[in-house]
């Protein structure tokens, strides 16, 4: 038995408080008098909320959490704390990034700095649906530009074409040159008779070591969707034309590295999206023949579906409690890909989520931006690592897309605005801090609760000895009755093992009021803020709560409010690794007279640097297949309110006895 102890517990309060914020004009710094700005952007301007799953009839507010000492049954392989990552999609990089080598954007450097000081570095992949019909020109753009849309009148996608300048790239190494930072890069595969190998040779020579790998076709089992191939398309004939294509870059001189090359990236076997799965490709000899040449195995993944041409509308409550909320479906995601990942360990390569997020085709507007998402990224990724995924990359997009971690204000809204900082965000902080910098870091899933689906949890353990403890409360209950207590236990009690359970644990928490939120989230006590609010930094002071243990009966008391993420750190060691290092800052400026994060890098640090880009964010929708804004402009337009809601303020820490949490 149990017994509650004389614990002395943290009482956390977390309450939202209005912010006024000025409407600001077009060309004026904040007068009473100016005229309401067009908000354009999913994230920021959609102010659908959802209704969050509230209490539930017996459940338990006291949940036994037995760890073993020298490990348990089912650890993943080692995990490094830069497990996760972002996918850029190629034709809104430039937004995000910067114009152009030599201007790059501070805010998308500040943000990146706050992850690669908890993970050590970071790895981004630049690709998606638009890589196929991208053409990089040597000689960059006439027009300076970065990128450059062109319309395909003939595709029933309408995923534009592309033409980009090396800018980017530049822009990729200068920023690996001042943040620990590597890249994978997309390349086109939909003229496999005349390929075009620029861009890979490009990448190769500017980005050198920082160049993880080329992505040699994006979701190929999609290819008859987005026009790149016919109807009938099959599995063995990507398989040939694959082989075709490496050949080319196997007799390009320009190209010295041939194994570097990342596939299959296949997506929609798995479920039922009626594409192929992994093991379709593997039966076709793929690995026997190219397997020298992969770098990494892929797949990419939506466990939800927002594309028009699925034949019907999907109401986002219909799905947030049974996919979302549910740690039971979480399970079930990655269990296709076991036996892929068992591949992967035998040949020595790492299997990798490429691309994937709550739902194709940009999201769900109210799910795919709310703290239910926040959770389930942190669960979803759990469960890949526990599934002997090396790494999972989250897709951003453009301005129509809800899932997007991160979205830059639109056109010349920069000169006033800031960047908004969506609820994906911050799992990213959370997961780094949970794998550590050792890599070593090996997951399993605890199946707390008797695998309840709303109080998921698992434990993460190094060189043989539980460091971290991951618990999740999926519920809403602003009364108190759904909060819950964990009582961890390290060995001792019934597993004829000595008690190891140490005399204290500190604790961080993701914390939002509703799991169906869209801002005042925080981690550790720090937020980004609303809309158009963030520079990248986080602001407030970390909060870190510590809990002292009951040594005598074996036992660790922590609360878990619902709803939260909670990260119990075991001992001094594990949060000391996890901790953040000194975070790099990149100077920012927001007027109406001068543009807002486009400040100029030294150009000391940048001496590789060239050309010039830019252009607006202005055509930035979803490029999926069947998306209502594929490649047009991404906007959801209203005008903005005087007055905002979505500031945090945190209380103070109150040291109580023996109470639940308030």
């Amino acid at each position: 038995m149990i017994i509650r102890a004389f614990v002395a517990a943290v009482a956390l309060c977390a309450a939202r408080v209005s912010a006024t914020v000025t409407v600001y004009g077009a060309t004026t710094s904040g007068a009473a008098d100016a005229t309401p700005t067009l908000c354009v952007g999913a994230i920021p301007c959609d102010g659908n909320v959802l209704q969050a799953v509230g209490a539930q009839q017996g459940s338990n507010p006291s949940i036994p959490v037995q760890l073993l000492t020298g490990g348990m049954n089912g650890l993943s392989i080692g995990i490094n704390g830069y497990f996760a990552g972002f996918s850029l999609e190629l034709s809104v990089v430039d937004k995000l990034l910067g114009e152009d080598g030599n201007r790059l954007n501070p805010i998308f450097l500040n943000l990146m700095s706050t992850i690669t000081a908890r993970s050590g570095k970071l790895y981004l992949r630049v690709g998606g649906n638009t890589q196929d019909k991208s053409t990089i020109l040597a000689n960059g753009l006439p027009d300076g530009k970065t990128i450059e849309k062109q319309a395909d009148d003939a595709s029933t996608t309408f995923t534009p074409n592309l033409l980009v300048s090396p800018n980017l790239l530049y822009a990729m190494s200068n920023i690996s040159h001042m943040l620990p930072i590597k890249w994978f890069l997309g390349v086109p595969f939909n003229d496999t008779t005349n390929p075009r190998l620029l861009m890979g040779e490009l990448g190769e020579k500017i980005l050198g070591d920082n160049l993880l790998g080329l992505q040699l076709g994006n979701e190929p089992d999609l290819y008859h969707n987005n026009a790149i191939r016919d109807p009938n398309y099959s599995v063995t004939q990507y398989n040939s034309e694959f082989g075709e294509v490496l050949q080319d870059y196997m007799g390009d001189s320009s190209i010295s590295n041939n194994s570097l090359f990342i596939a299959p990236s296949v997506c929609c076997g798995a479920g039922n999206g009626g594409g192929w799965k992994p093991e379709d490709v593997w039966n076709t000899g793929f690995l026997d023949e190219y397997a020298d040449h992969l770098a990494y195995l892929s797949v990419q993944y939506y466990p939800t579906n927002n594309c028009n041409s699925s034949g019907s509308s999907v109401n986002p409550q219909d799905i947030l409690s049974s996919t979302f909320l549910n740690h039971n479906n979480v399970q079930t995601l990655n269990a296709p890909y076991l036996n892929s990942t068992n591949i992967a360990q035998s040949l020595g390569k790492p299997f990798i989520m490429f691309e994937t997020n709550t739902a194709s085709c940009g999201g769900f507007s109210g799910l795919s931006d709310s703290f239910a998402a926040a959770m389930w990224v942190v669960d979803y990724s759990l469960n890949m690592a526990m599934s002997n995924f090396s790494h999972a990359l989250y897709h951003v997009g453009g301005q129509s897309d809800y899932y997007n971690a991160f979205t830059p204000p639109t056109g010349n809204q920069t000169k006033f605005r800031e960047w908004t900082i969506s609820s994906t965000f911050y799992p990213m902080l959370a997961l780094a801090e949970t794998f550590g910098t050792s890599g070593t870091a090996q997951v399993v899933d605890l199946y707390l609760n008797n695998n309840n689906q709303y109080t998921p949890g698992y434990v993460v353990y190094e060189h043989g000895n539980p460091e971290r403890v991951v618990l999740i409360n999926y519920l809403t209950d602003s009364t108190g009755a759904s909060n819950y207590t964990a009582y961890i236990s390290v060995g001792g009690n019934a597993t004829g093992t000595t008690g190891a359970t140490p005399s204290s644990v500190q604790v961080k928490y993701m914390l939002a009021s509703s799991a169906t939120d869209k801002f005042g989230i925080t981690w550790a006590g720090q937020t980004f803020g609303g809309a158009f609010e963030s520079d990248g930094r986080l602001q407030g002071n970390e909060m870190i709560y510590t809990y002292a243990c009951d040594t005598s009966n074996n036992v660790c008391a922590v609360p878990v409010p619902a709803p939260a993420v909670a990260v119990v750190f075991l001992s001094s060691d594990a949060l000391s690794e996890s901790a953040p290092k000194t975070t790099q800052t990149f100077g920012t400026s927001t007027s109406a007279t001068n543009a807002a994060n486009t400040a100029t890098v030294n150009q000391a640090v940048l001496a590789t640097s060239n050309g010039r880009g830019g252009g607006l964010w202005d055509a930035s929708g979803s490029t999926s297949y069947g998306s209502s804004n594929d490649g047009g402009l991404g906007t959801t337009a209203m005008l903005t309110s005087a007055v905002l809601t979505g500031g945090l303020a945190v209380l103070g820490a109150v040291f109580v006895v023996n109470r639940g949490w308030p």
